[in-house]
């Protein structure tokens, strides 16, 4: 449903804006369902399992919250909590950002009386599976210049992540049983032969379930994320930092994850993001925060009640008959979302043991999975071709056994440090878990009219140029090329990178500029020849020259300037023809070995491969 129009949990426990996120991390360098490496995190977020509401008929931005029914035996949080059980197992992690101190009294009615529901609940569980609760301020954090929120958080998504643990589909490596990390020991979870199984779920709440709630999700999922890369063997620890392309990528991920629900729900985009609280937001962010508090109170005020119809006729909660009333002529949706009050409930649960029969017999695991007589009456057998589309998703989608490129699979276009700035380590370091910060380029992101074009020149040549040659190479190069006439040599000098200017006096640029003409790299001596020989080569295409005397002008021309080689594995290579390059058996065998994998069959290690293994181990840790 909407926001103030859905609110709590209806009579069978079920609560509004509940959503189960779900990160999945996939091995791609074994494409196959079977045999490839995959992890998975859970989490969950819900309104406050209450019975209580809004009203908003005073048009306020801020409406009272209003306690609609007593509940002293939590019946309704026993249902919700008794679903999660079933569904995740345990431990239920309930992580309550929801104000605690106030001049009046708002946000603070729904903390005490979901304390006094967990209180209650809690009294009859085992105390291994009892619902653990985390009461914390995120708003009052947020305000005080002593705290970092994000800190915080991230010392609470330690223990929530090493209480729940995760799934993973493979064992743990040879290289984490040879250096354990003290963190990886600590961790929860069921260990299982082939793998780990998540045990329990993290439960975030505020009183939107939007803003605060997201930012909090994805500090848990960021620690998640650490300990999946690790498990599958990318990284050494179990630790991601800010300002690397792979949390950037992670941060994108979870703010349009929470755009999506929020727009659902609350009728505008987030409000307030992760860097709101890391307060690096820029300062046109305010004007944006503004204009979305905005749209939402529009929406919530004007909006959301045509909106709540058509989710109902959506979801088939409403569903037209003959004889009775149009959707539109209902006074209230009250009764088609608590559908147990139009009839007296036969059988009353108990107050005591409020949990389904079997589900305590089975914890920590979840009981929907584990195998007994009720679940095997919920299964459906279908049979089915091995190789039907419908059936096999995975290899419809990826394509595993068909020829692609990087540039084809990533978008270059995707958040990374480069797109923004030019950092100095991209050509030393290029490992997306590496931090780089706008500070490291030496100057302003956003800087006068010469940094910006050389900060856009610098990309392009970055994009665009081959790798530098080695010392040895240029070296050599450099040597033979001596006897070269100097009005080429000064000609090719003149195109080297561009260089900042910090002093304005006109002379000083002068003496700059000649003093550059007369320098010339060994980057410029290979790289732009390069460019030359391939202009060449287009204009004489162009003009439909004969191939013989294509290559007599070219050698003409450039035989004062650099022996050219080609960097590329292609034969012939240009816009016209290109002949493929020849392949030996090794490579052939090679790609033979990854589609074999890719069906399941691994083939055993050779000792040449166990001895190479040994030796990067000791090379690198010992």
């Amino acid at each position: 449903g909407t926001r103030f129009l859905k609110r709590g949990a209806n009579s069978e426990g079920d609560v509004a804006n509940e959503v189960e996120t779900e990160q999945i991390l996939c091995d791609a360098s074994v494409m196959s369902f079977s045999a490839g490496s995959y992890s998975s995190y859970v989490q969950v977020r819900g309104s406050v399992p209450l019975y209580w509401s809004q009203d908003i008929s005073t048009m306020i931005p801020k409406p009272p919250i209003t306690l609609d029914q007593a509940d002293p035996f939590a019946h309704i949080a026993a249902l919700h909590f008794d679903q999660m059980l079933q569904r995740f197992g345990s431990p239920i992690i309930i992580l309550n950002l929801v104000k605690e101190r106030e001049k009046r009294k708002h946000e603070r009615i729904l903390s005490e009386e979901l304390v006094g529901a967990v209180t209650y609940l809690n009294q009859f569980l085992p105390p291994e599976h009892a619902i653990v609760y985390i009461p914390w301020d995120m708003a009052k954090y947020t305000k005080s210049k002593l705290c970092n929120v994000l800190d915080r958080l991230n010392v609470i998504a330690e223990s929530v992540v090493k209480k729940t643990g995760f799934f993973v589909n493979r064992p743990d490596s040879y290289c984490s049983i040879l250096r354990p990390d003290e963190k990886w020991n600590e961790l929860g979870g069921f260990v299982v032969p082939t793998g780990r199984l998540q045990t329990g779920v993290l439960r975030t709440n505020c009183v939107d379930c939007l803003d605060r709630t997201n930012t909090a999700q994805f500090m848990v999922g960021k620690c998640a994320l650490a300990y999946q890369l690790y498990s599958l063997g990318l990284i050494d620890k179990p630790n991601l930092q800010f300002d690397t392309d792979a949390v950037r990528l992670f941060e994108e991920l979870y703010e349009d994850h929470g755009d999506t629900l929020s727009l659902q729900y609350g009728g505008s985009q987030l409000v307030h993001r992760v860097k709101t609280y890391r307060k690096i937001a820029p300062w046109t962010q305010h004007s944006k925060d503004i204009m979305q508090t905005l749209s939402r109170y529009y929406s919530n005020a004007f909006s959301d009640a045509d909106r709540q119809d058509s989710i109902n006729l959506f979801l088939g909660v409403f569903q037209p008959a003959e004889g009775k009333p149009h959707l539109w002529e209902l006074p209230t949706d009250f009764y088609l979302h608590h559908k147990n009050t139009m009839s007296l409930s036969q059988t009353r649960r108990s107050y005591t043991y409020w949990w389904t029969q079997g589900v305590l017999n089975h914890l920590p695991l979840p009981y929907d999975e584990v195998t007994c007589t009720e679940n095997r009456r919920k299964l459906i057998v279908k049979k089915f071709h091995k190789y039907e589309e419908e059936i096999d998703i995975h290899n419809e989608f990826f394509r595993p056994y068909e020829l692609s490129s990087f540039d084809d699979t990533f978008c270059l276009a995707m958040t990374n440090s480069i797109r923004d700035f030019m950092p100095k380590n991209v050509g030393i370091d290029p490992s997306p878990f590496t931090v780089r910060k706008p500070d490291e380029t030496g100057k302003s992101v956003v800087g006068n009219k010469n940094n910006r074009e050389e900060t856009v020149l610098q990309r392009k040549t970055a994009a665009s140029a081959p790798p530098p040659p080695s010392e040895e190479a240029a070296s050599s190069s450099s040597e033979d090329d001596s006897g070269t006439d100097k009005e080429d040599e000064g000609a090719v000098s003149q195109r080297s990178t561009p260089v900042k200017m910090t002093d304005t006096s006109d002379n000083v640029k002068i003496t700059e500029v000649r003093k550059l003409r007369c320098s010339c790299s060994l980057y410029d001596l290979y790289f732009y020849p390069l460019l030359l020989h391939r202009f060449v080569q287009l204009g004489q295409n162009q003009h439909k020259q004969d191939k013989s005397s294509q290559q007599l002008c070219s050698k003409h021309h450039l035989d004062g300037v650099i022996n050219i080689i080609h960097i590329s594995s292609f034969s012939q290579d240009n816009i016209y023809e290109v002949q493929p390059p020849k392949v030996d058996k090794k490579s052939i065998d090679i790609f033979h070995a990854h589609i074999q994998a890719g069906r399941g069959t691994m083939q055993p290690l050779i000792k040449e491969d166990i001895l190479m293994y040994r030796e990067y181990i000791r090379n690198r840790y010992m």
